[in-house]
């Protein structure tokens, strides 16, 4: 006989970061200041982008798509998890469908908006003269709908697959958001297609977008090395920087994440790295472009001027 699929209408318990009833106002207060800084850093990114005009370029509207998906993954994550602090930690059956649909989503969106940044910069870096008519309007728009359809249909044909499994005994699942690799081992039914197709999901995302990333950045990093002009030079490497100190602390986690096979142990060790790519990451990512990037710190003086004056 097949095992029953009751899913429909099915409660699952989110066991969080701690079961220790004396850390979960620590963690709460601790992650809410996380969740305030990122909120604010990341409107505020975009706010700042989208009035003032001399950040109406390309490689800051790709900056305001990043602080976007930053703001939804991050919400989609943390609301929850701070209510599960200070009350049960239930979530719905279709609290989690939505919540691995729009996580998965936007993590793959996330990943192919730094490919098109990578893009942009060495299109700038390569062909200055070229640059305006190569990163038109259309160009940057088309680089930004491609992510996010993509994220969104794989985010859902994943989590489609996830919810045909069959969950006959546990339901409690060991991480603080519904994630693919708990619900493979709580299911009773053959997880093979499944597992497979988060292989190859996994696999196919992560160095094709790699390669998109790394090879600009080769010919960026050798471009910049030629500049001559030592002011030129010194600003793009600040660009540089920028865009790889957050790539490393998003691309890295994940993919210690994505490498581990489905176990007890790997998932005990995968909450705290998932801590940084669902939480650290997004607070970062706005602190490092305004800190780093001299365009969005003359453009935040500017904005203080205004309001003094």
């Amino acid at each position: 006989m097949l095992p029953k699929n009751d899913t429909t209408g099915l409660e699952f318990v989110l066991l969080g970061l701690t079961s220790q009833p004396e850390l979960q106002v620590i963690l709460f207060m601790v992650f809410l200041v996380i969740y305030l800084i990122t909120l604010v850093g990341n409107l505020g990114l975009i706010l700042l982008i989208k009035t003032d005009s001399l950040l109406h370029t390309p490689i800051y509207f790709f900056l305001s798509h990043l602080s976007f998906v930053d703001l939804c993954y991050s919400s989609n994550l943390s609301l929850q998890m701070l209510v599960h602090f200070l009350s049960e930690k239930t979530i719905s059956s279709a609290g989690c469908f939505m919540q691995c649909i729009f996580f998965i989503g936007f993590v793959i969106t996330e990943i192919y908006i730094f490919a098109a940044m990578a893009i942009d910069r060495f299109v700038a870096i390569s062909y200055p003269l070229q640059y305006g008519s190569k990163m038109c309007k259309n160009a940057c728009l088309c680089l930004v709908a491609v992510p996010y359809t993509f994220g969104l249909l794989k985010g859902l044909f994943q989590t489609v697959l996830t919810f045909c499994l069959s969950f006959c005994s546990s339901k409690t699942i060991n991480h603080f958001y519904c994630v693919d690799t708990t619900f493979i081992m709580l299911s009773c039914s053959n997880t093979y297609i499944k597992e497979m197709a988060m292989l190859i999901v996994a696999g196919f995302t992560l160095s094709s977008s790699f390669l998109i990333i790394l090879i600009p950045y080769i010919f960026i990093l050798a471009a910049i090395l030629h500049i001559r002009s030592a002011e030129g030079k010194c600003r793009d490497f600040s660009t540089f920087g920028s865009l790889m100190t957050a790539l490393i602390i998003f691309y890295g986690t994940l993919f210690c994440m994505c490498l581990r096979q489905p176990s007890k142990q790997s998932l005990e060790e995968s909450k705290i790295t998932a801590v940084f790519y669902s939480f650290v990451s997004p607070m970062l990512n706005p602190l490092i472009y305004s800190l780093r990037n001299k365009d969005v710190i003359d453009s935040l003086k500017k904005s203080n001027q205004e309001k003094t004056t």
